[in-house]
Protein backbone atom coordinates (compact mmCIF):
# COMPACT_ATOMS: atom_id res chain seq x y z
CA UNK A 1 0.00 0.00 0.00
CA UNK A 2 1.12 3.36 -1.43
CA UNK A 3 -0.03 6.66 0.13
CA UNK A 4 1.78 9.63 -2.04
CA UNK A 5 1.35 13.29 -1.04
CA UNK A 6 2.03 16.34 -3.08
CA UNK A 7 1.35 20.15 -3.31
CA UNK A 8 3.09 21.62 0.00
CA UNK A 9 5.82 24.67 -0.21
CA UNK A 10 6.47 27.40 0.98
CA UNK A 11 3.61 30.41 0.71
CA UNK A 12 2.63 33.48 2.80
CA UNK A 13 0.18 34.47 4.91
CA UNK A 14 -3.37 34.25 3.12
CA UNK A 15 -2.37 32.52 0.34
CA UNK A 16 -3.68 29.18 -1.04
CA UNK A 17 -1.97 25.66 -1.09
CA UNK A 18 -3.78 22.33 -2.38
CA UNK A 19 -2.23 19.11 -0.88
CA UNK A 20 -2.93 16.02 -2.97
CA UNK A 21 -2.68 12.20 -1.52
CA UNK A 22 -2.49 9.36 -4.23
CA UNK A 23 -3.50 6.08 -2.97
CA UNK A 24 -2.63 2.89 -4.19
CA UNK A 25 -2.44 -0.65 -2.75
CA UNK A 26 -5.87 -1.37 -1.35
CA UNK A 27 -9.43 -0.65 -2.36
CA UNK A 28 -10.00 3.77 -2.36
CA UNK A 29 -13.91 2.98 -2.32
CA UNK A 30 -13.52 1.06 1.11
CA UNK A 31 -11.55 3.43 2.39
CA UNK A 32 -12.26 6.29 4.92
CA UNK A 33 -9.62 8.77 4.94
CA UNK A 34 -7.94 11.95 6.63
CA UNK A 35 -5.60 14.58 6.81
CA UNK A 36 -2.73 15.00 9.88
CA UNK A 37 -0.70 18.07 10.84
CA UNK A 38 2.78 17.76 12.88
CA UNK A 39 4.32 21.10 13.88
CA UNK A 40 7.83 21.33 15.00
CA UNK A 41 7.58 20.25 18.75
CA UNK A 42 4.02 19.36 18.91
CA UNK A 43 1.78 16.46 18.60
CA UNK A 44 1.01 14.69 15.02
CA UNK A 45 -3.26 16.30 15.47
CA UNK A 46 -5.93 15.55 13.11
CA UNK A 47 -7.08 18.06 11.07
CA UNK A 48 -10.01 16.49 8.58
CA UNK A 49 -11.33 13.35 7.57
CA UNK A 50 -14.07 12.22 4.73
CA UNK A 51 -15.99 8.94 4.75
CA UNK A 52 -16.56 6.69 2.72
CA UNK A 53 -19.57 8.21 2.16
CA UNK A 54 -18.34 11.93 2.04
CA UNK A 55 -19.32 12.81 5.70
CA UNK A 56 -16.81 15.11 6.68
CA UNK A 57 -15.24 16.59 10.30
CA UNK A 58 -12.83 19.63 10.57
CA UNK A 59 -10.76 20.99 13.14
CA UNK A 60 -12.08 24.36 14.80
CA UNK A 61 -8.94 26.31 13.72
CA UNK A 62 -9.05 24.94 9.94
CA UNK A 63 -13.19 24.74 9.29
CA UNK A 64 -13.71 27.41 6.64
CA UNK A 65 -10.47 27.46 5.21
CA UNK A 66 -9.89 23.78 4.80
CA UNK A 67 -11.97 21.58 2.26
CA UNK A 68 -11.23 17.62 2.00
CA UNK A 69 -12.44 16.00 -0.85
CA UNK A 70 -12.26 12.36 -2.20
CA UNK A 71 -12.10 11.60 -6.07
CA UNK A 72 -13.27 7.29 -5.86
CA UNK A 73 -12.27 7.28 -9.81
CA UNK A 74 -8.33 8.94 -9.22
CA UNK A 75 -7.97 7.25 -5.87
CA UNK A 76 -7.06 10.67 -4.35
CA UNK A 77 -7.70 12.66 -1.24
CA UNK A 78 -6.58 16.35 -1.58
CA UNK A 79 -6.88 19.22 1.41
CA UNK A 80 -7.37 22.92 -0.61
CA UNK A 81 -5.80 24.91 2.37
CA UNK A 82 -7.17 28.72 1.81
CA UNK A 83 -6.60 32.03 4.00
CA UNK A 84 -3.31 30.01 5.37
CA UNK A 85 -1.57 31.35 8.48
CA UNK A 86 1.78 30.97 10.03
CA UNK A 87 0.08 28.64 12.73
CA UNK A 88 -0.71 25.99 9.90
CA UNK A 89 2.63 25.79 9.47
CA UNK A 90 3.51 21.56 9.47
CA UNK A 91 4.02 18.54 7.87
CA UNK A 92 0.75 17.55 6.74
CA UNK A 93 0.20 13.27 6.52
CA UNK A 94 -2.86 11.68 4.30
CA UNK A 95 -3.76 8.55 6.12
CA UNK A 96 -6.33 6.03 4.98
CA UNK A 97 -8.67 3.18 7.15
CA UNK A 98 -9.19 0.82 4.63
CA UNK A 99 -11.44 -2.68 4.55
CA UNK A 100 -14.68 -0.94 5.63
CA UNK A 101 -17.94 -1.86 4.96
CA UNK A 102 -21.22 -0.70 5.72
CA UNK A 103 -23.07 2.89 4.96
CA UNK A 104 -20.32 4.39 5.07
CA UNK A 105 -20.91 7.25 6.92
CA UNK A 106 -18.40 7.35 9.89
CA UNK A 107 -15.37 9.44 10.00
CA UNK A 108 -12.12 8.49 12.26
CA UNK A 109 -10.21 11.78 13.11
CA UNK A 110 -8.04 9.43 16.05
CA UNK A 111 -4.61 8.64 14.36
CA UNK A 112 -4.51 5.11 16.50
CA UNK A 113 -7.71 4.18 14.27
CA UNK A 114 -5.45 4.14 10.39
CA UNK A 115 -3.89 1.60 8.80
CA UNK A 116 -1.64 3.48 6.46
CA UNK A 117 0.12 6.67 6.19
CA UNK A 118 2.04 9.22 3.72
CA UNK A 119 5.64 10.25 3.91
CA UNK A 120 4.58 13.56 4.58
CA UNK A 121 4.46 16.74 3.32
CA UNK A 122 6.05 20.29 4.60
CA UNK A 123 3.95 23.18 4.39
CA UNK A 124 5.11 26.48 5.50
CA UNK A 125 3.27 29.71 5.95
CA UNK A 126 5.28 33.28 6.06
CA UNK A 127 4.02 35.67 7.50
Amino acid sequence: VQLVESGGGLVQAGDSLRLSCVISGVTFSRCALGWFRQAPGKEREFVAAISRGGVISYIDPVRGRFTIARDNAKSTVSLQMNSLKPEDTAVYYCAAKANLYGTGTIFYSDALDYDYWGQGIQVTVSS
